[in-house]
């Protein structure tokens, strides 16, 4: 999808407006299979003829990259030529206005289209060469919610309780020190290699992270690496039979005064590939804002890690490439 024209881009010198990153963006996918999943979704405006679903989507793909809230987002439109490329607006076309771009982005949650567009994207990255699936690098990490925390929070008896803004949220204990922590947990399997999230899930705080497991696992890498927060007896069987290298870190039994060498120096060994999915959390935390979640409730909120997982595929490969 290219830019639209109008009589005004005619006057424009060559190469005004240009962005080489988001041109190579656009030239990553074929976007037309993107638009016959968005089809069905109105833009979000009423009593107005609509804006092209995939211009919108597109939108909010800027909005990932740019850290922009919805208000950011409407202005950035109107007076960005490079954004209103990317999208396919013309110069002198109206674009959407803030409460339009939250409109679209709660039709497009509702309509439940994060996954299958999250999958189409993947797929054409991987069709492209781009996942390598030497092996899947799995991980969690603590994500805080929109919302401040319950006030009966502080203390350990409080660690069932919810809050009436965000009821999805819940509490959990992070780090040596057991500190009580508020939110929700990323799962991620990142691609060996590439960097790229191959496979994701949000999930209230105090899910543990091997319940999630089996599910980040895609069935055709070569090897699952992970740190001893997901051993299991079971799963490292499980992998075996389907033909994927075990690469899960042991941890010492309670009979145990210490790891048998062999199984330090093998911790070690995966420990020095498996930190590159830390390196992942790092950017989307850094980059995209995720420490503190943007909206309330389950729903909501893993959508936008939907689209903050696009965004981050598609920027790193355009970055790399």
């Amino acid at each position: 999808m290219g830019g639209q024209s109008s009589f005004v881009d005619a006057f424009l010198p060559a190469g005004f407006g240009r962005n080489a990153r988001l041109e190579r963006i656009s030239g990553l996918l074929d976007w037309s299979r993107l638009e016959a999943l968005l089809r069905a979704v109105r833009s979000g405006e009423v009593g107005r003829p609509p804006y092209a679903a995939l211009a919108m989507f597109r939108a909010l793909l800027l909005q990932q990259w740019y850290g922009l809230s919805d208000p950011g987002l409407e202005e950035a439109l109107q007076d960005r030529v490079s954004f209103r490329r990317f999208c396919g607006f013309a110069l002198d076309e109206a674009s959407p206005d803030e409460t339009t771009i939250c409109r679209f982005r709660n039709a497009l949650k509702e309509a439940g289209l994060g996954e299958a567009l999250f999958a189409e994207v993947a797929r054409q990255l991987e069709a492209g060469g781009y996942m390598v699936k030497s092996g899947t690098l799995i991980d969690a990490s603590l994500v805080a919610s929109a919302v401040r925390p319950p006030r009966d929070g502080s203390t350990p008896k409080g660690t069932e309780s919810r809050s009436a803004q965000d009821p999805d949220a819940n509490w959990t204990r992070r780090g040596p020190s057991r500190s009580l922590f508020f939110g929700y947990k990323l799962h991620l399997g990142v691609d060996q290699g590439s960097g790229l999230i191959r496979s994701r899930e949000l999930t209230p705080a105090k899910v543990y992270e091997s319940e999630v497991a089996d599910r980040l696992v895609l069935g055709d890498e070569r090897a699952v690496y992970a740190d001893k927060a997901y051993e299991k007896h079971a799963r490292r069987a499980a992998l075996r039979a389907r033909g994927i290298k075990d690469r899960i870190q042991h941890r010492r039994t309670r009979t145990q005064k210490a790891l048998p060498h062999w199984q330090q120096v093998r911790n070690k060994l995966i420990g020095r590939v498996r930190s590159a999915v830390e390196r992942t959390f790092a950017a989307l935390k850094r980059s995209y804002g995720l420490t503190r979640l943007r909206y309330r409730g389950l729903a909501a909120n893993a959508f936008h890690v939907d689209l903050i997982a696009i965004a981050y595929n598609l920027r790193r490969v355009a970055t790399a490439t």
